[in-house]
């Protein structure tokens, strides 16, 4: 697959997409870990834009936010919040995108869709809490009850969004992209 102007230009569109969802973020007093849409917009970049594209979307991503522009939740940004006890789930960001997009591009069954979603959320999970262990020097089950029991039920929730709402844009992106 050849890497056309187009696709440079809808994969910063995701990135900014993720940026813009990262900053819908509640703080939670117990955890380090603010609640965000950013699974939700890792998710819907996976399934909208397919594996390679889903993939680069989130390395534009995480890089724009680790040199310093405040893309990361809470108007943050540099490389010290990449390497802080959250960033281990920012970094699993482009493999939960590509593991999503590789299931959308394989499966065209919703149920599949979803079960990448998971697949891709539980790789991003641990990369996060082993990261979240090893720099906070709590137990690797702490660590689960800080950064992944609080989440998981809304996580949940957001990629069955973004399984409905991928589903019917990326039918849209693909045509409009063949259009050019």
């Amino acid at each position: 697959m050849k890497f056309l102007t187009k696709d440079l230009i809808i994969c910063s569109i995701f990135a900014s997409i993720t940026a813009i969802l990262s900053q819908v973020s509640i703080p939670i007093p117990f955890t380090t870990v603010p609640l965000t849409m950013q699974v939700f917009a890792v998710a819907l970049a996976g399934v909208v834009l397919g594996a390679k594209r889903g993939f680069i979307s989130q390395i534009v991503y995480v890089f724009i936010g680790s040199i310093g522009i405040p893309v990361f939740a809470q108007m943050s940004g540099g490389i010290g919040v990449v390497l802080g006890p959250t960033g281990g789930f920012i970094l699993g960001f482009p493999l939960m995108a590509l593991v999503v997009g590789y299931f959308s591009e394989k499966f065209k069954n919703p149920i599949y869709i979803l079960l990448g979603m998971i697949v891709g959320l539980l790789i991003d999970y641990t990369i996060g809490t082993i990261m979240f262990s090893v720099i906070t020097k709590m137990t690797f089950n702490q660590s689960i009850m800080a950064c992944i029991v609080p989440f998981i039920a809304l996580d949940f929730m957001k990629i069955l969004l973004a399984t409905t709402v991928g589903i019917g844009v990326s039918k849209r992106i693909k045509v409009s992209l063949k259009s050019y």
